[in-house]
């Protein structure tokens, strides 16, 4: 599954778009009766990151992940990017659609894209680091940090794009600040991903290879059940009022914010000459956000919009491409050679 998880991505959006009714029922919150002490509402959408994010923290070597610490320089280089990354992106992308025939002025696709730039590093990074043989303790202190610093960093990127936008978009985004204030990041993110560092720890040697046998695999195929769920709510409201002018300009916005974020997340690499495997950590963390937590935020705060969820479900797949890209680069080992067989 490692091996093809480019083609598995692609195989997700196919069967949420031909397939959707179950996605959407995935999508849905649903209550587990409990007789006399009520019911339990739960959802998909954050158990399948809870899973992914567990199995990143049980991977995490803890003398790794204190090495990451005394030597800081990734963490930093990949926390500043991704504050700098939307305020370079943005701007670009509003100036552009400024001059489309568009009525808002494109204001509805920037609102989009500012959800889904200004969040977190995406948890789903921490499957393409580990297919890549890349740094997971960078990664996974990458997707800790950001998470940690979004109720900082999400109003302060919120704040700084507002103005490009018109109507009552900024309003719009001024609710989502205060949705994205709430537990959800602590509880849903860094929980699970400390709970799997704290397994590490407590197993002993046998146990802990045999639960990561276990998990790994699920964990992968929860990433993609998960890029399968979020597909289907996409694109059942597109298929139900075809706009064939707004997926192509969501395409387009969406390809353009994404080749800008993996091309300075790649040009930093360079620049501090990393190692390759804290390189390729680096570079996905710049261009890969959560963008399943832009979609919810859209959902909630836009119900009435749900075309604006165009532009993540392109942006969801054009940065899991690239990030198979990237992995790709990633030079094989070559095997030793060979010595001849001795004379006889």
């Amino acid at each position: 599954m490692r091996r093809r998880l480019g083609r598995a991505v692609v195989l997700s959006y196919a069967a949420a778009l031909f397939l959707p009714g179950p996605g959407l029922w995935l999508s849905r919150t649903h209550s587990l009766p409990l007789g006399a002490a009520g019911a339990l509402s739960w959802s998909t959408a954050p158990l399948l990151l809870s899973l992914v994010l567990f199995s990143a923290g049980l991977q995490v070597p803890l003398r790794a992940l204190g090495t990451l610490l005394r030597r800081p320089i990734a963490l930093l280089a990949g926390l500043v990017l991704h504050l700098a990354i939307p305020l370079l992106a943005i701007p670009a992308v509003a100036f552009l659609l400024r001059r489309t025939p568009d009525t808002d002025g494109g204001s509805g696709l920037v609102t989009a894209m500012i959800l889904i730039v200004a969040m977190p590093v995406a948890a789903g990074a921490t499957v393409w680091t580990g297919k890549g043989d890349g740094d997971q303790p960078t990664m996974v202190g990458l997707v800790l940090a950001s998470t940690l610093l979004s109720p900082l960093t999400v109003p302060l990127v919120i704040g700084a794009l507002v103005p490009l936008l018109s109507g009552d978009y900024a309003d719009t985004l001024s609710r989502a600040e205060h949705t994205i204030r709430g537990a959800f990041t602590f509880v849903g993110v860094v929980l699970p991903c400390a709970a799997g560092i704290l397994c590490r720890l407590a197993l002993p040697a046998p146990w802990l290879s045999r639960v990561l046998r276990v998990v790994v695999p699920l964990a992968l195929a929860g990433s993609l059940l998960l890029t399968y769920v979020n597909a289907s709510g996409a694109l059942s409201s597109f298929l139900a009022r075809p706009r064939p002018l707004l997926l192509a300009a969501a395409l387009a916005v969406a390809f353009l914010v994404c080749l800008l974020s993996f091309a300075v997340g790649r040009g930093a690499a360079r620049l501090l000459r990393l190692d390759a495997p804290v390189a390729s950590s680096l570079t996905l963390a710049c261009g890969m956000n959560n963008s399943s937590a832009g979609a919810v935020l859209i959902t909630t705060t836009l119900p009435d919009k749900p075309h604006l969820l165009l532009p993540v479900l392109a942006y969801g797949l054009l940065q899991k491409t690239a990030a198979n890209r990237v992995v790709r680069r990633r030079p094989r080992r070559t095997a030793a050679p060979v010595p001849p067989p001795c004379a006889p």
